[in-house]
C-alpha cells in the first residue's frame, strides 16, 4: 500500500484513497483508513489523502475530529475526508451502532467536528452529542478543519452535503447523474466553488480483475485508453471535478494498472 502511494506519487495522480471497514470484507487488507493515512502521509509529500468514505457512526465525535485534525496537521493540510452513513448491517451490530440511526447519527457527528475544527472553545448541542467550552486536543492546520465530502446519491444525502459538506463524493457514476446532482445541489449551494467528486471503476487492458467491480466500469467492459478519456470528458463536462479510480485488480498490479493510466490517460486530460 506504501509503495502504491508513493508510485501514485511519481506518476502525478492527485490523492490516494482507502475505504472504511472494520470487519474483513474480502477485498483484502480492512485496516482503519486514519491511521493507514498516517502511515501514506509519512511515506509522500505531496498527494492528498482521501478517506472513500469514512463511515462516520462508527466514530465518537469528539475522537473522530481530534483523529482528523491530527492527520491534517501531520499531513500538512493533504486530508479530504470522504464521509458516508455506511451501510453493512454486521458491521453495525459488531460496533454496537443502532443501524437505523445512521443518517441522524452522521449529522450530528458532522456537526460536532465542524463546531470542534472552527472554534476553541467549541459549543455544539445534538441530538447525540453535547459540547460546552471544549478545546479539541488538536487544532487542524486547515482552516476550519478538512474538506468534507459527504457521500450519496439519495435525496436525504444531498441535503447533508450542502449542509454540512465542502463537496459531494458519488459512486460508479455517469453524466447524467453528475448533471443531476449539480443542479440539485446548486439550489442550495454556491455549486461553482463545490467538489464534486466520484469513486468509478476501472480494469486497464491487460490487468485481470480479481473481485467485481460494484458498479458500471468507466470506459465500457473492454476499456481502452479513448473510452476512459472519452467518458472522463463527459463526466467533467456534466461538472465532476475530483474522481477517485478504483481499481479490482490483485495487489502486484495496481502499480502496472496505475502506470497504464499514466501514460494512457493523464496525457490526454486538460
Amino acid at each position: 500500500m506504501l509503495r502504491a502511494a508513493q508510485a501514485a506519487e511519481r506518476l502525478g495522480f492527485d490523492h490516494v484513497a482507502v475505504g472504511n471497514r472494520v470487519l474483513e470484507s474480502g477485498f483484502g487488507l480492512d485496516a482503519d483508513p486514519l491511521v493507514l493515512l498516517a502511515a501514506v502521509a509519512g511515506a509522500t509529500s505531496r498527494v492528498r489523502l482521501l478517506t472513500s468514505v469514512l463511515v462516520v457512526p462508527y466514530y465518537r465525535p469528539v475522537v473522530m475530529a481530534n483523529q482528523a485534525a491530527t492527520l491534517d496537521v501531520l499531513s500538512g493540510g493533504r486530508l479530504v475526508l470522504g464521509v458516508g452513513t455506511g451501510w453493512n448491517p454486521e458491521e453495525f451490530a459488531a460496533a454496537g451502532v443502532p443501524v437505523r440511526e445512521r443518517g441522524a447519527r452522521t449529522d450530528d457527528h458532522l456537526g460536532a467536528a465542524r463546531a470542534l475544527w472552527a472554534s476553541r472553545p467549541a459549543e455544539f448541542e445534538g441530538r447525540f452529542t453535547s459540547v460546552r467550552g471544549a478545546r479539541l486536543g488538536v487544532a487542524p492546520v486547515t482552516a476550519g478543519g478538512p474538506p468534507l465530502w459527504v457521500g450519496g446519491h439519495s435525496e436525504a444525502a444531498l441535503r447533508r452535503a450542502a449542509r454540512y459538506g465542502d463537496g459531494w463524493y458519488g459512486t460508479g457514476v455517469d453524466a447524467a447523474e453528475v448533471s443531476r446532482v449539480r443542479r440539485r445541489l446548486g439550489e442550495e449551494v454556491e455549486v461553482e466553488r463545490f467538489a464534486l467528486a466520484a469513486a468509478v471503476f476501472l480494469t486497464p487492458p491487460g490487468a485481470e480483475a480479481v473481485v467485481e467491480a460494484p458498479g458500471r466500469p468507466l470506459g465500457g467492459a473492454a476499456a481502452t485508453a479513448g473510452s476512459v478519456v472519452a467518458e472522463l470528458g463527459e463526466l467533467a463536462e456534466a461538472g465532476l471535478t475530483d474522481c477517485t479510480l478504483w481499481l479490482p485488480v490483485a495487489g502486484e498490479q495496481v502499480e502496472q494498472a496505475m502506470e497504464w493510466v499514466a501514460a494512457e490517460v493523464l496525457p490526454q486530460l486538460g
